[in-house]
């Protein structure tokens, strides 16, 4: 399922899969295949816990999350970036169509410059988020009842998961169906994978309910370096089993002040990926700084 969106570039070739079907996107920069590794860092935006409402007025925790996308988008298209990932929770509370109106509206220079992979949280819904994104609803589902893709380009393989179990409800859940079909893409492929998934990966009630059956999916796959994902609205990354676990910061707003409100400059090769804060709000010490991560197995 296309959750990956926009036009079609000029140099760096972004194959899709979606289930059986394949069709192809472009990044900008040098036209390399998976196989080939990357002639040229791949270089990404990521962002995650946008919380998009209707009413631009509305604010969480002193933060304007219009107001804060609004300069995200802005300086996401002062980059040079090949494309963007926005990790879950796109819009406030309950995924109303109205916020998805908003959500779009703000994303569309996005859309119209660079692909752009969207997934979804426990926040947003399948439905409301379908007829806002007609593009992505055109698409014949991998599985049915969630948004799951995959993206190749430039030596890396994207692996994009949704957890959402339900609209406002804080736990969320990949399910048999969606972990079997994350084994079978998997399977014989020797190519850096990275996951892409919106909850928290421990044992606490509103986190990943099935993070462990995840993690045994993935332990027999080598290929597979780091799982990217947001939810907690804080910015880390850790290590667990030798795989990169990158915490994306939140765009909408902090939960607590010593945490960043902001995206991330990342750029992918094949040996890992350097992150860059690119903090707007809350805790901005480390803004501009850069965690180099080098995959451990």
């Amino acid at each position: 399922m296309p959750l990956l969106t926009g036009p079609r570039a000029t140099r760096r070739q972004f194959l899709v899969t979606a289930g059986a079907a394949a069709a192809s996107l472009t990044f900008t920069r040098l036209s390399v295949s998976a196989a080939q590794g990357p002639a040229h860092p791949l270089r990404l935006a990521l962002l995650a816990d946008t919380h998009i409402p209707a009413n631009p007025a509305d604010r969480s925790r002193g933060f304007s999350p219009v107001d804060n996308l609004a300069k995200v988008v802005s300086q996401v298209l002062a980059t040079p970036a090949d494309g963007a990932l926005v990790g879950g929770d796109l819009a406030r509370l309950k995924g109303l169509p109205e916020d998805y109106a908003r959500l779009h509206e703000m994303l569309a220079p996005v859309l119209a410059k660079m692909p752009t992979g969207l997934i979804l949280g426990n926040h947003d819904n399948r439905e409301n988020f379908r007829q806002a994104f007609p593009a992505v609803a055109g698409a014949a589902p991998a599985l049915a009842n969630k948004h799951t893709t995959t993206r190749e380009a430039g030596g890396l393989r994207f692996v994009l998961l949704d957890s959402l179990l339900a609209t406002d409800v804080t736990p969320g859940q990949l399910g048999s169906a969606q972990r079997t079909w994350l084994a079978s893409q998997l399977a014989g492929s020797s190519t850096p994978t990275v996951i892409l998934v919106h909850h928290t990966l421990g044992g606490n009630d509103g986190e990943l309910m099935d993070a462990e059956r995840l993690f045994d999916v993935l332990r027999p796959h080598r290929q597979v370096k780091a799982i990217m994902y947001g939810h907690s609205h804080k910015y880390e990354v850790i290590e667990r089993e030798g795989l990169q676990l990158i915490n994306l910061p939140a765009v909408g707003y902090n939960f607590v002040d010593n945490e960043p409100v902001g995206w991330i400059d990342s750029v992918w090769t094949d040996e890992g990926v350097d992150l860059t804060l690119r903090s707007i709000g809350g805790n901005q010490a480390g803004n501009g700084q850069t965690t180099s991560v080098h995959w451990a197995r």
